[in-house]
């Protein structure tokens, strides 16, 4: 077995990679959960949760994971604060590279980095996020009954949770900068025949405003003409970037949008390298499935480290 600092590292604290820590503690293992910034992730931005079980009345982002935390912490987990810049994988010693010029090593890796919505630049749109700004439509849709929202996009999501969002809100206008949708046919023949989506071609939207909430949005069209709209949510719905520039992609296997490719097992084409949430190739990214395949990947870690006993 080879020399390392640690069994396991787990890269990542998202719900994915707390849960794989918890796993891996509560089982004896050597392990050590390293995150460049705040354990949470993106949840801790997410004002209110519904949908994760075990909270009937529901749970901001900061509760859950401070829950989470606690909870993995209560069986020692151990965590450190780095920036990972670069990971090295071999089939006996896993490395990650320090922007602090260390390194730490491994005999098995989980990486659980995430990922990061694509976002338009405006002004108001960090300032109302959680706060009638949205990149989740199954997410924050509830939040909406009865009240008319905007879908920025065109493409297979913006127009898939344009529709399932016509189950809350009583209008869903869609704003696209062409003048037809990206996304297929099937999708967009659901999207035209529902007479609860409206759509508004060949425009950006440019300002999203309001006092403590979203009120209205400022839409600029090809022609340079500005219109403003009555709104209370905006759903930015343009697409997801995964947090992959420390990883050696070829070598795990990934996606042609680079999320990585795993089994059942959450194992990647590396042998004792796993990969769990946002950072998989999926098409659902919930906290409930993150936290699920972060337990599956540190059952599979142990399963590693038995093969190698």
């Amino acid at each position: 077995m080879a020399n390392t600092d640690y069994q396991l590292i787990i890269l990542g604290g998202g719900p994915a990679g707390l849960t794989a820590g918890l796993y891996a503690a509560r089982d004896r293992l050597q392990v050590m959960l390293v995150e460049k910034g705040v354990v949470g992730g993106q949840v801790l931005v997410t004002d209110w949760i519904d949908n994760y079980p075990g909270f009937p009345e529901g749970i901001s982002g900061f509760d859950l994971v401070e829950k989470m935390a606690a909870q993995a912490k209560r069986f020692k987990l151990e965590t450190k604060n780095a920036n990972v810049v670069k990971v090295e994988l071999t089939e006996a010693k896993k490395k990650l590279i320090l922007e602090s010029g260390g390194e730490l090593t491994c005999q098995a890796l989980i990486i659980c980095t995430g990922a990061r919505p694509n976002k338009l630049g405006l002004p108001g749109e960090e300032e109302f996020t959680g706060h009638g700004v949205s990149f989740c439509g199954t997410c924050d849709g509830p939040f909406f009954r009865d009240q008319e929202i905007i879908v920025v996009g065109g493409g297979d999501t913006a127009v898939q949770e344009a529709d399932f969002l016509t189950r809350f809100a009583s209008k869903v206008i869609v704003v696209h900068r062409r003048d037809k949708l990206r996304a297929t046919k099937v999708l967009q023949e659901k999207a035209f025949a529902n007479e609860r989506i409206e759509f508004i071609w060949n425009s950006n939207v440019v300002a999203i405003e309001g006092e403590k909430e979203v009120e209205r949005v400022r839409i600029r069209n090809n022609n340079g003409e500005e219109s403003e709209i009555a709104v209370s949510g905006v759903f930015i719905l343009i697409g997801t970037i995964p947090n992959n520039e420390m990883l050696p992609l070829e070598q795990l296997g990934a996606d042609e949008y680079g999320f990585i490719i795993t089994d059942a097992e959450m194992r990647t084409k590396v042998d004792g390298v796993m990969a769990a949430g946002d950072i998989r190739s999926k098409k659902v990214r919930q906290v409930i499935n993150a936290a699920g395949e972060g337990a599956v990947a540190a059952i599979a870690a142990e399963h590693y480290f038995n093969k190698l006993d």
